[in-house]
């Protein structure tokens, strides 16, 4: 294995270890990860990919929701309640923090404390997307690398 391989793989494993040591993913991330394999190489892309198609989806409604001049704190719950199960699911921990704070807001129907959250969680889904876009791209370039990638 030549140098530049060598310190791909050094750059990705210490990448990948400060997205958990800043709380930005958890435990659930390495669990999808060891349900990929060599017959579903894309596994984790994928379902990743999937979550943020369905958070940006959520963080439209909950815009709208609070845009309304009577706002449905059921209905903004159970949009929350959503976007939380989800990024549970990926391991996204700092965006899954967020929703807890924001579905607390809710149950007081609290406006202030709803707009606050949302922002919150704006910026925490903003920032993992952000790195684990960069977690996918350093994966391909150490796969294009070396020829294959074995995580």
């Amino acid at each position: 294995m030549d140098g530049g391989i060598i310190q791909l793989q050094r750059h990705l494993v210490d990448y990948t270890a400060s997205l958990f040591d800043e709380g930005f993913l958890d435990e659930q991330f390495n669990q999808l990860e060891l349900l990929q394999d060599e017959s579903n190489p894309d596994f984790v892309v994928e379902v990743v990919t999937l979550f943020f198609q369905d958070a940006e989806r959520l963080l439209d409604e909950l815009t709208k929701a609070l845009g309304q001049a009577s706002i449905d704190f059921k209905k903004l719950d159970a949009h929350v309640h959503q976007l939380k199960g989800s990024s549970s699911s990926v391991g996204a921990q700092r965006v899954h923090k967020a929703c807890i704070s924001f579905r607390n807001s809710c149950e007081e129907k609290n406006i202030e404390g709803c707009l606050k959250s949302l922002q919150q969680v704006r910026h925490e889904y903003s920032l993992v997307k952000s790195k684990l876009e960069t977690l996918f791209k350093m994966e391909q370039q150490l796969s294009a690398a070396s020829g294959s990638f074995s995580r």
